[in-house]
């Protein structure tokens, strides 16, 4: 495929326009589960997922700047879109590409090019989410092939997806499970391949993706399993890394949207005789979501040549988890103000703030939830330190690779010792402020490419007065706990 990236987006955001808005409303058709047929059919109808497939295959050749680019340009017209080509791009065709047997690869991307087929992956458990490395979903080898007993669940394009990379513990002859993790391909077109969804859920938000329980009793021939460079659970960590690395794409679109919806009507919104955009707590406001679009700029420029499949990112937890978080809670936030600036006839899920808020949402958990990775990045950092033999933070920072530039900005809010023994709370915060350190490293470097000056300047003011803040958390933290047996005493109508 040789046409132009830039003609190719064009025409990409040309079809979404008249899927979304000519040949049906996305407005309208939000407030239902699936996506209509004919819109689908029309969205893919240019093969948007050709992005992630090599050029040897037909595709694009998997350049993580396109890839980023179509998962912006959904974004912005959809979220719940964007997030589907993001799980078949980041847990599925990605990963294939690197490491599938090659005998397999020529029939799945085929697929993809020809009859637009998907695919997704399957990690999580009812029991084991956050735990996942204690999933109970096993595999034994039955001649040549493998078979996979278990139950999975909260998958995006569950019912949906043709192929699944699933994940699996082999299972001893004592009947205990391994602790490394394998990923095996399931063609659900094929026999003993069939997954059975139990159930599909009332997913809150992004309506367009079916979520469910999944049971698993499959054949998967041995030519089917991915094969490591180490160890499964290295593999896993690059793929989930990976596809951290690449949330800013659905970001940057996502938040566009909202301060695009956001500027048009503090401008066009009279109250009390003067613009909305001329009030100076709605200045703020737009600032910060400005300031959000400039970020996701930032990663998507970093991470359009750090996470390519050429990289190993298992052992880049630090800088994926900031990528993660600080995208996610942009998001959020930006979905949250765009909806107070549209006062009552935001909170519609026809409105596009208001579906932003419930779709924005589960970002901030699936792929681990966020004050969990704040806490692991807290935990790697001070693993680091300890090593080093380093307990000042603003001197760590000074020389860690990707906070390094930024660290002199944050002088002032770092400069202390870290007690290595933090309550989770605490850790939280540390995680938060180490985060946003790394952030405005990517803005500096964005800059220094020569990105819009202004847009730049503000950021980092924003990022300096988040980091204090959060580093004033970090200090004044609290030991209150929860009460136990709460109901005794706490009825305001005894006393009244």
């Amino acid at each position: 495929m040789s046409t132009n990236f830039s003609e190719y987006i064009k025409a990409f955001e040309k079809t979404l326009k008249d899927a979304f808005h000519e040949r049906d409303d996305i407005n309208q058709f939000s407030s239902q589960r699936g996506l209509p047929p004919l819109v689908m059919r029309e969205v893919m109808s240019g093969n948007p997922l050709s992005v992630a497939i090599p050029e040897s295959y037909g595709g694009r050749g998997i350049k993580v700047k396109e890839c980023l680019g179509v998962l912006a340009s959904a974004a912005y017209e959809s979220l719940p879109l964007s997030l589907t080509f993001g799980i078949n791009i980041g847990l599925f065709l990605e990963p294939v590409a690197k490491y599938a047997n090659e005998i397999v690869k020529k029939d799945i991307f085929q697929r993809f090019l020809n009859k637009q087929n998907m695919g997704g992956l399957m990690i999580t458990e009812p029991e084991y989410g956050s735990g996942a490395l204690n999933m109970q979903t096993a595999y034994t080898e039955e001649n040549d092939k493998f078979h996979i007993k278990g139950t999975k669940h909260w998958q995006g394009l569950t019912g949906l997806a043709d192929y699944w990379l699933i994940t699996s513990r082999q299972q001893k002859q004592d009947g205990q499970l391994g602790r490394d993790i394998d990923f095996f391909i399931c063609d659900v077109t094929q026999e003993n391949q069939k997954v059975v969804v139990e159930e599909y859920y009332d997913n809150l938000g992004l309506y367009m993706i079916p979520y469910g329980k999944n049971k698993l009793d499959l054949q998967i021939p041995k030519q089917y399993k991915l094969q490591p460079e180490t160890t499964g659970i290295k593999m896993m960590l690059d793929i989930l890394h990976r596809s951290r690395m690449q949330f800013p794409g659905m970001g940057l679109g996502f938040i566009k949207r909202m301060m695009d919806e956001a500027l048009d009507q503090c401008k066009n919104r009279i109250v009390a005789g003067k613009s909305l955009i001329s009030y100076d707590q709605v200045q703020f406001q737009i600032s910060k979501i400005q300031s959000a679009f400039t970020i996701c700029s930032a990663f998507c420029s970093r991470s359009s040549t750090k996470s390519s499949i050429d990289n190993d990112l298992s052992s880049d937890g630090i800088e994926a988890n900031s990528v993660k978080t600080i995208v996610t809670d942009l998001m959020q936030e930006a979905a949250q103000t765009l909806v107070q600036l549209s006062g009552a006839k935001g909170y519609r899920l026809s409105h596009i703030g208001g579906r932003g808020i419930v779709d924005s949402r589960p970002f901030q958990i699936f792929e681990g939830a966020n004050e969990m990775l704040y806490t692991q990045i807290s935990e790697m950092v001070l693993k680091l330190m300890k090593k080093k033999k380093e307990l000042n933070l603003f001197q760590f920072l000074k020389n860690f690779d990707i906070t390094s530039k930024a660290s002199e900005y944050f002088k002032k809010q770092t400069n202390f010792s870290l007690n290595t023994d933090l309550p989770q709370r605490r850790l939280v915060d540390l995680g938060k402020a180490i985060s946003k350190v790394v952030t405005a490293g990517f803005v500096i470097d964005l800059g220094e490419k020569g990105f819009r000056k202004d847009l730049i300047e503000n950021c980092l003011a924003s990022l300096q007065q988040d980091i204090s803040n959060v580093i004033y958390s970090y200090n004044n933290y609290s030991k209150i706990s929860s009460v136990d047996e709460y109901e005794d005493g706490s009825s305001w109508l005894e006393f009244s």
